[in-house]
């Protein structure tokens, strides 16, 4: 609460000095009445240009800045409930957040691989979804493109886009403050001000925040060390400044830095079925340690080590716009960046009370993403042409440091596990001095990824009706990765297995031996990853693109065919690969390479052509819009991120299909009443039998299953209304819904980790005067506590027993706005 109010304090100083330059405009700052609103408001940047929405043959859905406040929405997580066919889920921490288009997406916890939906903030490429999860600020409007967007978004836009665009600094002076309250202790606020500096010559905007809430979960920490008894917290806050200059007419530039630190503790899995190991854990934690009726929506998890996560995420990007007359109209755009994004975590690996698994909290669990993009585009139109040239530079490095480590109960764990829990010191009988509480792995992996790319886009109109569309972007993808591995035991655990095998390796009463080999060798325990060192370089020159005609029959109907070719890069599996999860591997545990380390942990890029039809109708005098795109979309050397039991690797899949309908609605129904949303069918499929043999073994689907998290209906809408009172106070109302059918949410298809059919309802009603200077506002997000899965996943080194990641429960509050 101290940090809201030293936040609030910085906004109020920065507001008297900008109000000397400002006070001459406050009364520019009360809205006039609100007209009656046209589709043709909306207005998107989906081809680099301002365009209205119905002009853009592509699949575009916008949350304008209202809908977003009126939504509760903060950051993407949020946006999915005003998005048909998006889903954004979060797992072993908020920083793992993946979002997925059509069923399209990227799963799992591989930090090398990248984002299949491209999330760019103010015309900034950030390299992973989870890396762009904040509080985004004060926005104009957030779109989501589908499909394929790579001509001019870039290489990893193969499933779509995520394109998000702040208010810009304004020269009229005005400020603006919020604070919330809700449960869970959920306290927080933000504030802004905005105005002139130098008038008409240079505006400022200072925008921060700071959020607060206690977790979701209760946790059972067992013998500890773990002492927070709850989980899933929030603690961050964000500072945020912008300077727009505009010496001259054909000149702009815009400046922004921004700060954001979190320190949250996050995430804890909760058991939804119980296997036979359950009883292991039980009777070594004396009962406590994991769930005796799995009933995942109690929200108990049973915890031991510690899962605080600390990100700091820092940036400063250069906007700028010329247009000399010696350009005869065309506009020369440069967009420069710089951004730092680190996270230091722990979690506990084994979600259980147990002292079995852990990732520490140290610097040897630190992940750091440093990236510097440069773009620059030339754009300009004649009577029948938009062209645009531009280029892009991006150096991305990547430093990722993972240590795993044995806890004290490790060795009596697998000893009961392999021994019908008959001998808690089985393990001591094959390694005396191996599987000790602490020892572990410490591996450090540094990627480097260059990439170069030109491009262009065009649009000719043939005639006032028909247009054609073509792009093509030419991209170079340079990675290069250092990786080096530590076992602090020197592997002696899994080396004195393998010694001892050749001696009781399926002599009478050792088959817990036998069962026991593949766990006591995983990659993290083998003696060929000590003290190793691999450099993997990789380089590919690819291209995309696009091509479109579209064809306007009326003012009120616009038809479109498109064709997209997207390519998303290759990468490393930034994780260790050893024997006998790889192909061609020797299968004797007495071969001395069992467990040898895989030198080439590379995957290959991935590719998609994608073909749409489209209609977009702007009917009923212009006050309702109302689109619908048949789209298929056919996915080579699809990148899938499996989950062994333990780490995450990437299998590229040959073909992957998705086609459906994407259908969306916009309606000004009334002076004081709106309503959009629209609905998603999306059939996204592996096509091929010998798809499944390329699976992590365990996979339990088939030949033409459809993808884990791709629903095949979604459907969203929200509806606001004004009741104005009397002549000085409104009452407004909004309600959005969101429509999932069920979908499977593992990698590996197994029928316990379907998540049903759900829906999910937020409602807010607020009361305040007409120019909007106050309001009060009563929320809640889903409203009818809903539960359900974010992903469910197999316990580790726990057969039979399935964890998920859980959805938010109900959350509710009250929120005060001021603005002047």
């Amino acid at each position: 609460m101290s940090d809201v109010k030293v936040l609030l304090a910085g906004v109020s100083s920065a507001a008297i000095l900008l109000s000397g330059a400002g006070a001459a405009f406050a009364a520019d700052a009360t809205p006039a009445p609100a007209a009656a609103q046209t589709v043709d408001a909306i207005v998107v940047t989906a081809q680099k240009r301002s365009q209205s929405l119905q002009d853009v043959p592509v699949v575009v859905n916008v949350a304008t800045a209202q809908l977003l406040q009126d939504s509760g929405v903060h950051d993407i997580k949020d946006l999915t409930l005003l998005t048909p066919g998006l889903i954004v889920t979060s797992t072993s921490s908020e920083s793992i957040t993946t979002a997925r288009i059509r069923g399209i997406g990227t799963v799992g916890d591989n930090i090398g691989l990248e984002s299949s939906v491209g999330v760019v903030i103010d015309g900034v490429y950030r390299p992973r979804n989870g890396v762009s999860f904040g509080d985004l600020g004060d926005l104009d409007r957030i779109e989501v493109l589908k499909g394929p967007q790579g001509t001019l978004f870039g290489k990893s836009t193969s499933a779509g886009v995520i394109n998000v665009v702040s208010k810009q600094p304004s020269f009229n002076f005005g400020t603006s403050a919020e604070f919330t309250a809700g449960n869970y202790g959920a306290v927080g606020g933000s504030a802004s001000v905005t105005g002139p500096i130098i008038a008409d010559k240079l505006a400022g905007e200072f925008y921060v925040s700071d959020r607060q809430r206690d977790g979701y979960y209760t946790v059972k920490t067992g013998a500890g060390p773990r002492t927070a008894s709850d989980d899933q917290t929030q603690n961050f806050y964000t500072v945020r400044g912008q300077l727009l200059y505009t010496p001259v007419e054909s000149f702009d530039a815009k400046v922004i830095m921004d700060y954001s630190h979190r320190d949250e503790r996050c995430c804890v899995g909760v058991q939804t079925q119980l296997g036979a190991t359950a009883g292991i854990v039980s009777a070594l934690t004396g009962g406590g340690g994991i769930a005796t009726t799995a009933n995942p929506f109690n929200r108990v998890a049973y915890a031991n080590q510690n899962t605080s996560q600390n990100i700091i995420d820092t940036g400063v990007s250069l906007e700028a716009h010329w247009s000399p007359e010696a350009l005869k109209g065309a506009t020369l755009t440069s967009i420069t960046a710089y951004r730092d994004w680190k996270r230091l975590g722990g979690s506990d690996t084994d979600y259980t009370g147990a002292d079995i698994l852990t990732y520490p909290i140290t610097k040897a669990n630190e992940d750091e993403f440093k990236t510097f993009s440069q773009e620059l585009r030339l754009a300009g139109k004649t009577d029948k042409l938009n062209w645009l040239i531009g280029g892009f530079y991006a150096n991305e490095d990547l430093q990722h440091n993972a240590a795993l480590r044995y806890g004290s109960q490790f060795k009596p764990y697998i000893s009961l596990l392999f021994t019908g829990g008959t001998n808690p010191g089985f393990l001591n009988g094959i390694s005396p001095t191996g599987y000790l509480g602490g020892a572990g792995d410490t591996d450090v992996y540094h990627q480097v990824d260059r990439t170069y790319a030109l491009f262009t886009n065009e649009s000719y109109k043939v005639t006032d009706k028909l247009e054609i569309t073509a792009g093509l972007r030419y991209t170079i993808d340079d990675k290069n990765l250092n990786s080096r591995t530590l076992n602090t035991d020197g592997g002696v655990g899994c080396g004195t297995t393998l010694a001892t095998a050749a001696y009781v390796y399926g002599t009478t009463g050792t088959q817990p031996f036998a069962a026991a080999l593949p766990v006591l060798c995983l990659p993290f325990e083998s003696p060929g990853f000590n003290n190793y060192a691999n450099h993997q370089s990789q380089s590919e020159k690819e291209w995309a693109g696009t091509l479109k005609a579209s064809y306007r029959f009326n003012p009120e109907v616009l038809s479109y065919v498109s064709y997209a070719r997207g390519y998303k890069a290759g990468g490393f599996n930034l994780d260790r690969i050893g024997c006998p999860n790889a192909p061609g591997c020797p299968t004797l545990p007495t071969a001395a390479n069992y467990l040898a380390p895989v030198n080439d942990t590379s995957f290959k890029g991935e590719f998609v052509d994608s073909y749409e039809a489209g209609v977009k109708s702007t009917l009923l005098d212009r006050k309702l819009l109302l689109n619908g795109t048949l789209f298929y979309q056919s996915f080579t050397n699809f990148q899938l991120n499996t989950f062994t039991g333990l780490v995450f690797v990437v299998d590229s899949i040959p073909v992957v299909h998705s086609q459906g309908l994407d259908t969306d609605f916009v309606w000004f129904a009334a002076k004081d009443l709106s309503i959009q949303g629209g609905v998603t069918y999306a059939d996204t499929r592996y096509t091929h039998a010998d798809q499944v043999a390329l699976l992590a073994s365990g996979f339990k689907g088939a030949a033409g299953s459809r993808m884990s998290l791709a629903p095949l209906w979604s459907a969203s809408t929200s509806a606001t209304y004004t009741y104005h009172v009397n002549d000085t106070y409104d009452l407004r109302f909004n309600a959005g819904a969101k429509y999932s059918s069920k979908y499977n949410t593992g990698s590996d298809e197994d029928a316990a980790k379907v998540q049903k059919a759900f829906t999910l309802v937020n409602a807010r009603i607020g009361f305040g005067p007409h120019d909007k200077s106050w309001s009060v506002e009563a929320w809640a997000e889903n409203l009818f506590d809903q539960n359900y899965y974010q992903v469910v996943f197999n316990g580790p080194f726990q057969p039979g027993t399935y964890d998920a990641f859980l959805g938010a429960p109900a959350t509710y509050g009250v929120t005060l706005r001021a603005r002047y």
